[in-house]
């Protein structure tokens, strides 16, 4: 299996180490950026390339980890050359270039993938499988928090554009709503709030999303670029009729599951998972790897990361417009 990855940046770099431990082989690398090109492929022995189409004509799996608003115009055309692709979550920057690439895909008979790695974080997996179990009942109520500095403040990169990122809630948020969605099953309202829907200069920003699960569940979901350099933190919590999953902001264990049912002495029952085994990048690539290779599932489907678009996307409406969003009624050309 050889891999052609587009992007030389940090994901680029992020993903080509993944790859390494799986059976496939990096064969090319492709970015605008003639040095990191070159560079990034010394590093893993690949060809370097000038052209899209180049990588294209030497491998059979396209990895793109462009900019975000460049997904959907570079999968198209590694899908037209009957290339599967791997795609850096987001799956692509509007809901119609979202939905175009799927269909792309399916017409020309191959594999979309999406990269929402925190379907591979060890502590997040060991919640959903709890939930999966029954171990705390019916899920009630989720709250997911992630928040760091903001990223490549003060300059000219792209992920500071909205117009091409799609700010805080596409990049950063998209991970919480597609877990909400794993564990909660689908979403049919949004309610959000942020700091630079009110105020299109902040400094940083903060927003606040309140998802509506089909199911009856609701989730809490906060992200923030509002924190000093180096600070990334996060928290999980999840609260069902019979137990409670959490993993608070401070908390240095791997996870904690604390259950209503109670042990003789009237204490709760507390299970932690085991430390990281490996990277989770490493991980999803070896899922990735086997999906292409021996037609294993995907952890996550397409239809999944589009559903995870639309709640980005209904999310920035709402904070847009001040009122509740249904994901599944947003306009393909509006977004």
């Amino acid at each position: 299996m050889r891999v052609g990855i587009v992007g030389a940046g940090f994901m680029g770099e992020t993903h080509a180490r993944a790859w390494a431990a799986t059976p496939a082989q990096v064969a090319a690398i492709y970015a605008p950026r003639e040095e990191p090109t070159r560079k990034l492929a010394q590093q893993v022995g690949a060809s370097a390339c000038r052209s899209l189409q180049e990588l294209i004509d030497q491998v059979d799996v396209v990895d793109v980890c462009a900019p975000t608003d460049q997904h959907a115009a570079i999968g198209l055309q590694a899908a037209a050359a009957g290339r599967h692709l791997l795609v850096e979550k987001p799956l692509a920057r509007k809901l119609g270039e979202g939905q175009e690439l799927l269909q792309a895909c399916e017409q020309a008979g191959v594999q979309l993938l999406v990269g929402h790695v925190l379907r591979f974080f060890p502590e997040y997996v060991a919640a959903q499988a709890a939930v999966t179990r029954g171990d705390i009942g019916d899920v009630a109520m989720l709250r997911l928090t992630r928040g760091s500095f903001q990223p490549w403040a003060g300059t000219a990169h792209w992920l500071t554009d909205e117009s091409r990122s799609g700010g805080l809630v596409l990049d950063l948020m998209i991970h919480d709503f597609d877990y909400a969605q794993w564990v909660a099953g689908p979403v049919e309202s949004v309610h959000a709030r942020s700091v630079r829907s009110r105020e299109a200069g902040a400094p940083g920003d903060y927003c606040l999303a309140l998802l509506q699960h089909r199911g009856g569940a609701i989730s809490h979901v906060e992200g923030a670029w509002a924190y000093p350099q180096p600070l990334f933190r996060t928290a999980l919590e999840i609260a069902g009729s019979e137990g409670l999953i959490e993993q608070p902001v401070e908390s240095t264990a791997p996870l904690d599951i604390r259950l209503v049912q109670q042990d003789a002495e009237g204490a709760d029952i507390v299970a932690p998972t085991s430390p990281l085994a490996e990277d989770p990048f490493v991980t999803q690539m070896r899922n990735i790897h086997d999906v292409l290779a021996d037609g294993a599932a995907p952890r996550c489907s397409a239809a999944e990361a589009l559903a995870a678009l639309r709640i980005a996307l209904a999310a920035r409406e709402s904070a847009r417009c001040g009122r509740p969003v249904r994901p599944d009624e947003l306009v393909a050309e509006a977004n």
